[in-house]
């Protein structure tokens, strides 16, 4: 099983500064994480105006401090960046990374920090649209065939992307909608991505429907990453590792952390010291 790392609060003391994501990523790379997560929002959720780093400039400052730990966002609203764009910065993480970089990506929520500070939030319908359409280009731009995309919503007369990335991104979609996102999921990802809040009942109920979206578009479900985000919530070593342990009996292969207290490094150290030694050989 994958233990991940994902940064929500940037409140650190301080303004955030780059000597505290630099001893984040270092200490996370160094305690055998396998991935490292940055929120893609522009405003903190809860209270807005608490600190925020915008998530590729933090993972760019990150890929150039870590050796080993893959770097993706989770997720990326799809309202958010154009996709032509949204690809290319991917690609360029992917290559200054040496293939570590994940597009992990979704219809959008955060309708506050779109509206302040004058991006795109159509409706929900829409949003899922053009994430279909961005995932076809993601695929086009990434299979390196040059050549015009003409979808509903974007339009891209050229395609191309280059360098390439030397490991194609995987993609991570997230969300459990059960019609729409678990569909593109089956469809276009690599990976998925559930929110720990649901439970175990509620995780396998979700997994026995994606199966079923899988077997209708003919991919073989083993081949999907399932992926799981939740806090830390003052649990012991102990107790992480058993939390594991019912997800991995469910069928998740990948665990994505976050905590508050992140930047003191105290749960990375946990981590490091008596969870990813246990869970990683399973």
């Amino acid at each position: 099983m994958k233990i991940g790392l994902q940064l929500v609060s940037f409140n650190w003391g301080g303004l955030p500064t780059g000597a505290t994501l630099a001893r984040i990523g270092q200490a996370a790379d160094s305690a055998g994480f396998s991935s490292l997560w940055a929120l893609d929002h522009f405003f903190q959720m809860g209270r807005a105006e608490d600190p925020m780093l915008e998530g590729y400039s933090t993972l760019a400052f990150l890929a150039a401090v870590t050796q080993k730990v893959t770097l993706g966002t989770l997720v990326t609203g799809v309202v958010y960046r154009h996709p032509g764009a949204l690809v290319k910065t991917v690609s360029t993480l992917d290559a200054l990374s040496g293939g570590r970089a994940w597009l992990g990506i979704g219809a959008a929520w955060y309708e506050r920090e779109a509206r302040g500070l004058g991006l795109p939030f159509p409706p929900l319908a829409q949003r899922f649209e053009q994430l279909e359409e961005t995932l076809h280009i993601a695929h086009q731009m990434w299979a390196g065939e040059v050549r015009p995309y003409h979808g509903q919503h974007f339009h891209l007369t050229e395609t191309l992307d280059q360098p390439l990335p030397p490991r194609r991104p995987r993609i991570l979609i997230g969300g459990g909608g059960e019609k729409k996102t678990l569909r593109l999921v089956a469809q276009y990802a690599d990976a998925c991505n559930f929110d720990g809040g649901l439970g175990i009942d509620g995780l396998r109920h979700k997994l026995d429907v994606l199966r079923g979206h899988c077997a209708a578009v003919g991919r073989g479900y083993d081949s999907l990453e399932k992926t799981v985000v939740t806090g830390v919530g003052g649990r012991s070593a102990a107790e992480l590792v058993d939390y594991c342990a019912s997800l991995r009996d469910i069928g998740i292969d990948h665990v994505i952390f976050n905590a508050p207290d992140t930047h003191t490094l105290a749960p990375l150290d946990l981590f490091g010291a008596h969870v990813i030694p246990t869970v990683s050989g399973w």
